[in-house]
C-alpha cells in the first residue's frame, strides 16, 4: 500500500512538472516567463497577464468538492491581500485530473455555490466559514469567482505526455525519438532544478531561456528521467535507435568512454572493452571490408592504462595503439592499419586524447562517434559529416547495456 502511494506521489509530481513543460513551450512570446512554486504551484507571467496554477493529478480518486476546496481558500487569501493593496491583482487556475466524479461540479459557480462548499468546512467537530474569517461580502467573492477557473477534466498523465511529445517536434523539428530522449530529458531536469531553489527568484525562467537549457542534442542520465521511463527500458531503447542493425556497415567507430573517478573496476572495464570489440568488429575472410573499433578512455591513470594493456596482451586480445616500437612517435597511419583475419586486430586504443583528432583527419571514410560521458560530455566535435551520439552513464556496466 505504501509503495502504491509512493508511485502515486512521484506521479503527481511529473504531472506537475510536465504541465510546467507544457506551459512554457505554449508561451506566445519567448520573453514570457512562468516561476516553479511561486503562489502556486506554476506562475505564468504574460505580457497581458499573471495566472497561478494549482496542479492536482488523482488517478485513482473520485472528485469531490472537498479535494479542492483547500488549495481554493489558499487562492482566497491571496485575494484579501490583493484587496488590502498589499498584492497584485492576477488570475487563479484550479487544474486537476481525476478518475471520476466530475459530474458532481457544474460550472459556473456561484457565491453561494462557493461559500457552501470550498469555504465552510470542518475541524476537530469544528466548523469554519473561510469568507466570514476574511470578511468578504458576496461582491467580492463574485469578484474572486471572476477571477478564478476551475478545470476537474484535465488531461490524462500519458496524454499530456504525448502533447508534450508533439510540441518539442514542432518547436525543435525533431523526430519523436529526440523528441523524448533529448529533448523531454533535459526539460525534466530544467523544472526539477527549478523546484529545489530556495530563492522564488530563481524559480523563475522564461521561454527563451527554458529552451535553450533544454536544446542540448545529448542523452542525460537524469534521475528522473530514469524514475518515468525506467532503467532497462532506457537502455534498451537507446540500444534499439543506436546500436541495432541487421548488417553492420564498415564504418570507422570510435567509441570515446569517460573512466569513473570512483567505483572503477579493471575487470568491468575489459569487459566493455570486450562487448565493444565483439559487437563492432568484423574480422572474417568472408568480410571483404573487415573492421575493428577505436576506443578512448578518458581520465584513466597512465599507470592503469598500461596495466590494463598488459592484462589484455597477455590473455593473447590483440590490438593497437599507433605505436611501433618503444621510444616511436604516435603514428596515425600505424592506428589506422586495416584489421583483418590475419593480423586479428581486435581494437584499436587511442592512448591520449590529441589522438582522436589526428586519427579522425586521417580516414577518408564513413566515421561515427559514440561518446560516453559522467557528468558532462568531454569532446566536442566539429566534422559536420560524422554523427556523434553522446550518452551519459552513471557507471561503466551502464554501456555493455547499451551497445
Amino acid at each position: 500500500m505504501k509503495e502504491r502511494t509512493a508511485i502515486d506521489t512521484i506521479k503527481g509530481y511529473f504531472y506537475q512538472f510536465d504541465l510546467a513543460i507544457v506551459k512554457l513551450l505554449e508561451l506566445k512570446k519567448d520573453t514570457e516567463t512562468i516561476v516553479i512554486e511561486g503562489i502556486e504551484d506554476i506562475d505564468i507571467n504574460t505580457a497581458t497577464e499573471e495566472t497561478a496554477i494549482q496542479c492536482k493529478y488523482h488517478a485513482k480518486k473520485e472528485y469531490n468538492h472537498s479535494v479542492i476546496a483547500k488549495p481554493i481558500r489558499l487562492m482566497l487569501d491571496h485575494y484579501k491581500e490583493v484587496i488590502e493593496g498589499t498584492k497584485k491583482q492576477i488570475n487563479y487556475k484550479l487544474y486537476g485530473y481525476f478518475e471520476s466524479g466530475q459530474a458532481k461540479l457544474t460550472l459556473p459557480i456561484d457565491s453561494t455555490f462557493l461559500k457552501k462548499h470550498f469555504l465552510t468546512y470542518t475541524e476537530k467537530k469544528v466548523e469554519y466559514y473561510h469568507h466570514i474569517k476574511h470578511n468578504l461580502t458576496d461582491t467580492e467573492l463574485d469578484d474572486f469567482i471572476s477571477l478564478l477557473e476551475i478545470n476537474i477534466n484535465a488531461m490524462e498523465y500519458q496524454s499530456q505526455v504525448k502533447k508534450i511529445s508533439t510540441l518539442l517536434i514542432n518547436q525543435f523539428g525533431c523526430k519523436a525519438f529526440e523528441a523524448e530522449h533529448f529533448f523531454y530529458n533535459n526539460a525534466l531536469k530544467v523544472i526539477k532544478e527549478l523546484s529545489i531553489e530556495d530563492d522564488v527568484k530563481k524559480r523563475k525562467i522564461s521561454k527563451s531561456e527554458f529552451l535553450k537549457k533544454i536544446d542540448l542534442k545529448r542523452v542525460l542520465f537524469n534521475e528522473w528521467f530514469i524514475t518515468y521511463k525506467g532503467e532497462a527500458k532506457l537502455f534498451t531503447e537507446l540500444r534499439t535507435q543506436y546500436f541495432t542493425a541487421l548488417n553492420i556497415s564498415p564504418f570507422e567507430r570510435f567509441f570515446i568512454i569517460e573512466i569513473p573517478t570512483t567505483n572503477y573496476v579493471r575487470t568491468e572495464l575489459k569487459d566493455v572493452i570486450f562487448t565493444i570489440s565483439k559487437k563492432w568488429s568484423k574480422l572474417s575472410k568472408r568480410d571483404q571490408k573487415p573492421f575493428c573499433p577505436y576506443i578512448y578512455l578518458h581520465n584513466i591513470p597512465h599507470k592503469e592504462l598500461i596495466e590494463l594493456k598488459k592484462e589484455l596482451y597477455s590473455e593473447g586480445f590483440i590490438f593497437i595503439d599507433g605505436f611501433d616500437f618503444d621510444g616511436a612517435e604516435f603514428s596515425v597511419k600505424s592506428i589506422c592499419k586495416t584489421a583483418n583475419n590475419d593480423n586479428s586486430i581486435k581494437f584499436k586504443l587511442l592512448n591520449k586524447f590529441e589522438h582522436i583528432n589526428l586519427t579522425l583527419n586521417e580516414i577518408n571514410k564513413t566515421k561515427e562517434i559514440y561518446q560516453f560521458y559522467c557528468t558532462n560530455p568531454f569532446f566536442n566535435s566539429s566534422y559536420i559529416n560524422v554523427k556523434h551520439v553522446q550518452i551519459q552513464i552513471s557507471q561503466l556496466t551502464d554501456i555493455k547495456k547499451i551497445v
